[in-house]
């Protein structure tokens, strides 16, 4: 079971980058997916989440009508594009799955792959 992140880099204030996860080792389709993120010295936290069938979308208050999560089960991914981004925005982005929903509490995602880091530079 594998989660691998990518897709992140440096944008300036303003700017876009749209991040992909691929899962391999599982059935994709029968898992809610996640995104977080967790910036130098503070914890991680939920940024984005999409149920097992797609039709259902969380988001956290903090990128909500600027980030925007999608799955393709067909290619095992989950993407977040992200959109206006801002300095406060950096961080190492990771993706996990849940089996608890999009809304599961923290500890019921997994597992964490490396993540991907973006930078948004003022």
């Amino acid at each position: 079971v594998q989660l691998q992140a990518s897709g992140g880099g440096l944008v300036q204030t303003g700017g876009s980058l749209r991040l992909s996860c691929a899962a391999s080792g599982f059935t994709f389709d029968n898992y809610a997916k996640g995104w977080f993120r967790q910036a130098p010295g503070k914890e991680r936290e939920f940024v984005a989440s999409i149920s097992s069938t797609g039709a259902s979308k969380y988001y956290a208050d903090s990128v909500k009508g600027r980030f925007t999560i999608f799955r393709d089960n067909s290619k095992n991914t989950v993407y977040l594009q992200m959109d206006s981004l801002q300095p406060e925005d950096t961080a190492v982005y990771s993706c996990a799955v849940s089996r608890r929903g999009l809304r599961s509490p923290p500890d019921y995602w997994g597992p964490w792959g490396q993540g991907t880091q973006v930078t948004v530079s003022s």
